[in-house]
């Protein structure tokens, strides 16, 4: 970390800047509260250099994390990948990755299709519903 990075308000933040790992969607938070962004990152920041996992299992997760349906953050996702290539990881554990963690998409239908039957039943059975729409 520099001297400059050392005496700024926000060295977390300024780091991650300077090494490429920042996140532009920040910017705006940053803005409207430079505190509070630097707490988010450095909690983040703090989980991942002190977590006990490898370099290359903390890529993995962050691949899992960034293409999940629920973040589906490319420039993240991108950048996990490298790392993770860099790292040392196949083409097959990273394909891997994104495989396990495509079913979590699956939850939707799982949620749903029982819904699904139970609200056809209810429809035979009791008819339509008054006073919706």
């Amino acid at each position: 970390m520099s001297n400059a990075t050392q005496n700024s308000a926000t060295p977390v933040s300024d780091a991650m800047r300077a090494a490429g790992n920042w996140n532009p969607n920040w910017d705006a938070l940053a803005e409207l509260d430079a505190g509070y962004t630097e707490k988010f990152v450095a909690m983040g920041a703090h989980a991942m250099q002190n977590c006990g996992l490898d370099a290359l299992t903390i890529e993995l997760i962050a691949i899992a994390v960034d293409a999940s349906c629920t973040h589906m953050y490319a420039p993240g996702t991108r950048r996990h990948i490298r790392k993770a290539l860099e790292l040392g990881a196949t083409r097959q554990q990273i394909f891997g990755v994104l495989q396990l963690v495509s079913v979590l998409g699956i939850h939707s239908v799982a949620l749903g299709a029982p819904i699904l039957l139970d609200e056809e039943q209810k429809l035979a059975t009791d008819g339509p519903m008054q006073g919706t729409y």
